[in-house]
């Protein structure tokens, strides 16, 4: 059984892992099924998410910056609409003090910040005051920029070590262990060897001390070893999300959340013989 810890509850799944649907509330997510509002939102609820993951800036290869108004603008709707029909917990991805503070008041319960808490120096303080989780994410320089350093003398130790060290400042700043969970950031600043490696040893990452989320779905990865493009690289994710859990990781970051959910539900019947 896995846990997840918020502020004022706990949430379980008798699952080898949790499965977060992402809602993307942009224009220029890398999927565009991804992208949408409230409607998207509780549909990925329909479909049986553990937590929705719902930004409202795009941090793909390429991207470009958003301002803290227009992220504002775009998520916090989408929060207090699927509020008014769930109480499912809400991660949001943000780098940003001012609209993660604008998301907890509309009632989100989760930080996900790709930044690992560099980019804000105020969100590590909001994290611990609220006893949020917090998901900390590694990646080198801007989204717009990133694939342009891809080399490492090693990849995994120099992720691990950075996770490590993140995971260390956000407790020096009153976060508590149980409330961090780390992402080895696959396709940001990686080439395509660099994410399998990640991959293969996630579940190892800063030691285990820390749960670890995986978010490979549909991405760029997945296609060079395909050669399929963002549409038909469902199967391929699914492949990789499964040996991930298999490897130790403990989340799954997803747009397909039914097809996710099955496949867990498969890897658990035959894995551990358990069947509904």
């Amino acid at each position: 059984m896995k846990t997840l810890k918020l502020s004022d509850r706990e949430i379980t799944t008798s699952l080898p892992a949790f499965v977060m649907g992402i809602v993307n509330v942009t224009p220029d997510s890398f999927w565009k099924e991804s992208r949408g509002g409230a409607d998207h939102a509780l549909k990925l609820i329909d479909d049986g998410a553990d937590l929705l993951d719902i930004g409202g800036e795009s941090t793909r290869p390429g991207s470009e910056y958003v301002d803290e108004a227009e992220e504002i603008r775009r998520i916090v709707p989408v929060i207090e609409a699927v509020r008014k029909h769930s109480k499912i917990p809400i991660s949001v991805d943000t780098r940003k003090f001012a609209v993660m503070k604008a998301a907890l008041d509309a009632g989100a319960d989760i930080l996900n910040d790709i930044s690992a808490l560099e980019d804000d120096e105020k969100l590590a303080g909001l994290a611990a005051e609220t006893k949020i989780p917090v998901i900390l994410m590694h990646k080198r320089g801007e989204p717009d920029a990133m694939q342009k350093n891809t080399a490492y003398r090693d990849i995994f130790t120099e992720v691990s070590n950075y996770l490590s060290s993140r995971a260390e400042y956000a407790m020096s700043q009153g976060i508590s262990q149980e409330k961090i969970w780390v992402d080895p950031g696959i396709g940001f600043a990686k080439d395509v060897a660099g994410n399998f490696e990640l991959m293969r040893k996630c579940g190892s990452l800063c030691d285990g001390k820390y749960p670890v989320l995986m978010a490979l779905s549909r991405k760029s990865c997945i296609g060079a070893v395909t050669g399929q493009e963002t549409e038909f690289r469902l199967a391929g994710t699914i492949a990789a999300d499964l040996l991930c859990v298999k490897r130790g990781a403990s989340m799954i970051r997803v747009h397909d959340v039914r097809e996710a959910k099955d496949s867990l539900i498969v890897y658990n019947a035959i894995e551990n013989g358990i069947i509904k």
